[in-house]
């Protein structure tokens, strides 16, 4: 997922109150994991769909692939009300479901026995939503190009994708595989993820795109592009690691985008030194021109920033978009209150990038760039199972990735921190994960309790407070400190600059004090290397 800074910085002239919000019984059964979803475990999906980009209507059918995970004669799959559903089949036998905001509640004639192996198809179609300002608002999006042909795309993350197709809407359960087929008018490309495995002619001026994903794939992840494409494509090698880039611009881009995108390749090369092999080799790796800014879906990124670099001379699209293949697409949550970790790790990524391409001061400075967009007025965990996407302002990115960037130096031994860093990566590579099993990953690897720290900056809005009291002597002085903080015990480390030398200190919630004699420079903190406010105190 992106995030447009200078959006943040007009919101952040706002003045905003933060409420508890009332969750819904919709709420609930988009968001919660329910005996009806809880029962089954989907391990392939088969999507058809026709998509008419004159009269903006689709048409097509899902066949889920399921294993009972205990007696069923009921289950929940999710399809927004907008669109209808013709009939569900379950072999070759129409069943009966009910609907209730956007959930649909299916009825099997017999019980489907624990471990047994079923399949139910859905055909459906309609007006797809479609979105108002994507890819932050999801839904369709229905625009054209230059010339005037139809370019269509979707992103729903957050918004859902049984916004356009029928499934098990839940993040915990991604499919082993998927095959995914468009149906799309002649003359136009339908690009989607995974591999393309054909293409043929269908009745009526459409073609038939079929697509297989070899991997599990989330259900956001799911997208297409549909355009007057211009493909070219190229190996990638390094080391062991070997797959083919693949890359889809619209008429007329082609030589612009192969200059611009030569920097995929080194940023492949940075991010596989940190966190290990590119996840889906077989599938490939794509940017596909998409008409909104951006968004990770996975092997098939969506590029929309018009083949710009940044201040910093790369592309933010592809560098953060690219990143969440590790951290998003691979390595994902169960639960979308917890997208700091899709988002925290992957912000850290670019951090990481210019560390790669540059060094590590040019690293903290562009760190340093984003530090005045963070606005700590909502923690970055949100309420579980209630589908939650209501953060206002970008903390799980900018906090999140300072928050990793705190912890690298409360570590303060990088062949350490970058060996937990890449094992993270590697041992959940195509799973879940949730926030106490990141803890409690780096709480083992790192050979300490880091729970508190944590539990501070992802469960609390403020950041920690050092507190500090000054005396001076003429020459001499004496700098009492201590942590204000959420979490009883916190503890952290800060630099202290005396003039141009740097002593280390270990505040906790208890008063301490360090004395100087015949001091000469100012007193200071570096504030590159943690986040968190300093406080004067008086006696």
């Amino acid at each position: 997922m992106i995030f447009r800074p200078f959006l943040f910085l007009l919101l952040s002239c706002l003045c905003f109150t933060i409420t508890a919000q009332t969750y819904t019984r919709a709420d609930s059964l988009r968001g919660a994991l329910g005996p009806l979803r809880s029962c089954y475990d989907v391990t392939f999906y088969d999507l058809e769909v026709k998509i008419d980009a004159k009269k903006r209507r689709i048409a097509g059918s899902n066949a889920i692939d399921f294993l009972a995970l205990q007696d069923i004669k009921r289950l929940q799959v999710d399809l927004f009300s907008n669109l209808q559903i013709a009939k569900i089949l379950y072999k070759d036998q129409g069943l009966k479901f009910t609907r209730e905001h956007h959930a649909v509640f299916i009825d099997f004639p017999e019980t489907i026995k624990k471990g047994t192996k079923a399949t139910i198809t859905i055909y459906y179609g309609g007006t797809p939503i479609e979105a108002e300002r994507p890819p932050w608002d999801g839904g369709f999006v229905w625009e054209k190009d230059e010339r005037g042909t139809p370019w269509v795309g979707v992103a729903c993350e957050g918004f859902g994708a049984s916004s356009w197709w029928p499934l098990k809407d839940h993040l915990s359960d991604e499919p082993d595989s998927m095959r995914i087929a468009y149906i799309v008018p002649e003359g136009l490309t339908a690009v989607s993820n995974g591999n393309l495995r054909s293409k043929r002619k269908m009745a009526g001026n459409f073609n038939r795109w079929e697509w297989f994903v070899s991997y599990p794939i989330n259900s956001y992840n799911v997208t297409f592009y549909i355009g007057d494409y211009v493909h070219f494509s190229e190996p990638y090698q390094n080391g062991e690691s070997q797959f083919t880039l693949d890359y889809y611009v619209l008429y007329g881009h082609k030589e612009q985008a192969k200059e611009h995108f030569a920097q995929v390749t080194g940023m492949l090369n940075c991010f596989e030194h940190y966190f290990g092999p590119y996840p889906f080799p077989r599938d490939g790796y794509k940017l596909v021109e998409a008409s909104y800014w951006g968004m990770e879906h996975q092997s098939a990124i969506a590029y929309g920033n018009e083949f710009k670099n940044n201040a910093w001379d790369f592309d933010y699209i592809i560098i953060h978009e690219s990143g969440h293949e590790w951290f998003g697409n691979s390595l994902s949550v169960n639960d979308h209150a917890e997208m700091w970790i899709h988002e925290s790790f992957t912000t850290y990524s670019e951090m990481l990038y210019m560390e790669c391409q540059h060094n590590h001061e040019k690293a903290v400075q562009y760190l340093m760039s984003q530090r005045s967009s963070i606005r700590n007025k909502q923690a970055m965990l949100g309420p579980l199972e209630v589908n939650y996407d209501g953060w206002n302002g970008a903390d799980i990115y900018y906090k999140g990735a300072w928050m990793l960037h705190g912890l690298r130096n409360v570590v303060n031994d990088d062949d350490l921190w970058f060996g937990t860093l890449k094992k993270f990566a590697a041992q959940h590579r195509l799973q879940q994960v949730t926030t106490p099993e990141v803890i409690a990953f780096f709480n083992k690897h790192l050979k300490r309790d880091l729970s508190y720290y944590f539990t501070q900056y992802l469960h609390h809005p403020h950041l920690p407070i050092l507190q500090v009291k000054l005396k001076k002597r003429g020459k001499n002085a004496t700098l009492s400190y201590r942590w204000q903080a959420n979490v009883s015990g916190f503890i952290m480390p800060v630099d202290l600059q005396i003039g141009e030398e740097t002593q280390r200190l270990l505040p906790t919630s208890e008063w301490q004090s360090i004395s100087f004699k015949k001091i000469s420079g100012e007193l200071g903190f570096d504030m590159t290397k943690f986040l968190f406010e300093v406080e004067e105190v008086e006696d």
